[in-house]
Order: C-alpha cells, then structure tokens, then sequence
C-alpha cells in the first residue's frame, strides 16, 4: 500500500506490514540516514533476519532497533501495534481507555495502560514560544464531586468548600488570528494566590497583548505590562471581545474526557491527561495522519519506565 492511510481501520492495514511500518519510524527518526543512536556513525549494516542495525565501531550496544532512544525502548510490541495506538490516542476527541486500546490491539489492560503513558510522554513537546495578540487566562478546579464520594472519603479529601481537594489546572490561550487555530497552554498549578497566577501569565504571555480574565483577584495588577481586560461572571460573560469562553471550551473539553472516558484519574497522574487533551486541541486543524506524524516525530530522545510510572506502592488506574 503506497498512499498514506486516512482511516482507523487503514492505518490498521497499511501498519500491518512489519517493512511499511519500519519504514515509517526510519523516516521519521532518521531522514537524513540511519545512525548509530550511541557514536553516531552513519556507516552502519542492516541486519535482514533481525530487523536491527549493527554500528561498525566496536563498543558497547552496537546492534540497535529503530525502538532504542524512544518511548518504545524495552517494549516487546510490535510497531504495528504502537502505531494504532498512537493513531487511536491522538485523533479521539475524547480520548481514548487503556481498556478500549486492550481490546482492539490485543494486549493485556496493564499494557495499554503503560503504552499510553509512554505516548502522553510523546505529546507533551509543544512551542515555548509565548503567546501574544489576543490572550485567555483562566483557571479550573479538576476533581471527584463531592455528592458522588463515599462519606469516608468526603470526610478526608473535602476539608473546606468550593475546590478544596481539587486540582487546579490553569490555561493560557491564544486567541486565532486569519487561518490559524487557537492553541493553549495547560499546566497545574498548587494555588490561585496573586503571585503564582502572575508569575504564570508573565511566563506564558508577551508583555503589551491583550489579556482576557475573570474578575478573580488573583488577575488584578497585570494592567502595568498588559492591555488587561475582565469580565465578571457574577454579572456578565462576554463584553465586546472580553471573555473567557475558548478557555471555557477546552475546559469542556478536558472534563468531558476525565469523567467520561478515563472515569478515575489520580492527581499524580493529570498531568499527563492534561498534556494529552492539550495536543489534541492545538493540533485540531491538521488531518489524523498530519496529528499521527505529530507525535511519532517527537518519541526520539524520552523515555518513561514502569517504575517511574507507578512508583512504589501505586496502582494501575484505568
């Protein structure tokens, strides 16, 4: 099959074959020639009844896979099988469970879980480029609702009201300009206190745009290195071209996946959710292969081992 696949079901056909989906991860990884990930050697012998390189300089590890250096390092799976899971994470709206990806590759629960961990590791390169122009700052509170938990669990995580035992996830997003989308940036953050929520905006934002917020006191003072606008909730949620409301939506977003499709996600592990809904939103305008492509170019040089994962003592959680 010559054509780039556009379909679920014809990336499971055009990956099936072991050389077209060894040939997609060379020409990925390597455009310029296959080299030695560990002296960098160019002059290196492929090992037919392998499928692996040997480097001619003698050291250590000098035979090698296309996996070595990436998320895929260690992993007995095929790249058949990490491919649709790739295409599957990335071009699901709402995000795609360990178990769904278990029963339609056929691995084990524990690892598709794994592997879409390693591939949220993927996700996470993004442009440290700050946004300017138009420019959204809000926060949002991610937990378990406090009527849905048991009366032992209330009692020991909710230890005052609104979002307390929550997690706060805060968002800047750049608003789209002509043809382009807008994009976000997502992180979580351990207090909504003045100095923390400035220090993020400053951070994330070019002095001089203008910047969109609510009326949350934590905003208030930014007017001196931004055209600040604000909106109060309480009163309104859109004057002009003052709102929140893509921010709002990714929000939406993001929930809608966590309860939806993923159900139970522990804090330590949001981020990693988080950074996941985050490339799907900023990549929204490209094509399933174009987001495919997106996060297979970024798998070379991470790695994300199981006891880095779960560390001591954690559970797997779907």
């Amino acid at each position: 099959m010559s054509s780039e696949p556009t379909t679920l079901m014809e990336a499971i056909r055009y990956f099936a074959d072991p050389d077209v989906a060894l040939d997609t991860m060379v020409k990925l990884r390597w455009p310029n020639g296959v080299c030695c990930p560990t002296c960098g050697r160019t002059d290196v012998r492929f090992v037919k009844t392998r499928r692996v390189w040997e480097c001619k300089e003698v050291h250590a590890k000098r035979q090698f896979s296309a996996k070595v250096g990436t998320v895929f390092e260690d992993s007995s799976l095929g790249l058949d099988k990490w491919f649709v899971a790739i295409w599957m994470v990335a071009n699901c709206k709402n995000g795609v469970s360990s178990y769904e990806v278990h029963r339609a590759i056929g691995v084990t629960q524990k690892s598709a879980w794994f592997m879409l961990h390693r591939i949220r590791l993927a996700m996470q390169a993004g442009s440290l480029v700050k946004a300017e122009g138009h420019v959204e700052a809000d926060e949002t509170y991610v937990g378990g609702l406090a009527k849905n938990m048991h009366k032992d669990k209330r009692e020991w995580v909710i230890k005052g009201t609104g979002g307390a035992g929550k997690t706060i996830v805060m968002g800047v997003l750049q608003r789209a300009e002509k043809d382009a989308t807008s994009r976000v940036r997502a992180r979580i953050i351990k207090e909504t206190t003045k100095a923390t929520l400035h220090a993020e905006v400053r951070a994330a934002v070019k002095p001089g745009s203008h910047l969109h917020t609510d009326a949350a006191k934590g905003y208030r003072g930014l007017s001196d290195d931004f055209k600040h606008g604000v909106v109060d909730h309480a009163v309104e949620y859109v004057r002009g071209n003052v709102h929140t409301n893509g921010l709002e939506n990714f929000w939406s977003l993001l929930k809608r996946g966590l309860k939806g499709t993923y159900v139970s996600v522990e804090p330590y592990h949001l981020f990693r959710y988080l950074d996941e809904q985050v490339f799907r939103f900023n990549e929204r305008g490209d094509n399933d292969y174009g987001r495919f492509q997106s996060v297979l170019s970024w798998v070379t040089g991470i790695r994300l081992t199981w006891s880095e994962l779960v560390g001591s003592g954690s559970e797997v959680i779907a």
